[in-house]
């Protein structure tokens, strides 16, 4: 449980995922039914909104979350492991659950730490640096500020962030890079289709290009250009020395 997120596990024989998030998407309306897409999923559909109503019983009382939606069900997918795909000791650090959990399902280990600022979570990488090669470390703020369209709170995080960088140079990594998965703009206040921005140190081996800020706009005129971000990993370990050759 974190702030509105919550999770749900059910576990038993003949369960399917097949199944309609409740989640209108919309405010002041209430719920959907959980329905299956799939005849096969019927009575796990009919299980999930047995507990939606109970959930709905017992919150029932209150003014503020008095209800739950569901989305995203689904069954354990069975991921590619990161360490098999990438031959590297792989690390999670993170506030927010989601993240921790799409990490374990990729078979990264989870660093444990107290407090939730970006300080906090680069102390935990350097408390553990010894024991991985790759650390995955998610700034929720960032994503949290866009979709309340907080425009000043978003700068706010993002110049915390960037106050606690030097505190990952101490440990003197191959490689940083600082981008997101998708852009949340505050403007829109929702996620959007546009390029998200990419950061990529490499002291030893990046080709630097002329610009001196990191944003929308400079990198839109950077030297990476805008490519897949499928390619990342392989340029990110191009950078760090751990591919025999890159290309054909």
């Amino acid at each position: 449980m974190r702030e509105y997120r919550f999770v749900v596990v059910m576990r038993g024989e003949g369960l399917h995922a097949d199944l309609e998030d409740t989640d209108p998407q919309k405010t002041g309306v209430p719920p959907l039914v959980v329905e299956a897409v799939d005849p096969k999923a019927q009575r796990t559909a009919d299980l999930f909104q047995s507990w939606v109503e109970l959930a709905r019983e017992k919150l029932g009382d209150r003014t503020r979350a008095n209800a739950v939606t569901l989305r995203g069900l689904s069954t354990n997918p069975c991921l590619p492991q990161f360490p098999d795909v990438y031959g590297m000791r792989s690390a999670c650090v993170a506030v927010y659950p989601m993240y921790k959990g799409v990490s374990s399902l990729l078979g990264m280990q989870i660093v444990k730490f107290k407090g939730e600022s970006p300080e906090d979570e680069f102390t935990a990488v350097q408390k553990a640096k010894q024991d991985f090669d790759f650390f995955f470390v998610h700034i929720k703020k960032t994503d949290s500020m866009g979709e309340d369209g907080n425009f000043e709170g978003k700068v706010g995080v993002i110049e915390g962030l960037d106050a606690a960088i030097p505190s990952l140079l101490e440990i003197q990594p191959d490689v940083i890079a600082v981008t997101g998965d998708h852009s949340t703009p505050a403007k829109m206040s929702i996620h959007s289709w546009h390029p998200v921005p990419l950061l990529l140190w490499a002291p030893s081996t990046v080709r630097q290009d002329g610009n001196k800020a990191f944003g929308e706009r400079a990198c839109s005129l950077g030297g990476l250009g805008t490519f897949p971000s499928a390619d990342l990993m392989s340029l990110l370990m191009a950078h760090a020395g751990r591919l025999e050759k890159y290309g054909a």
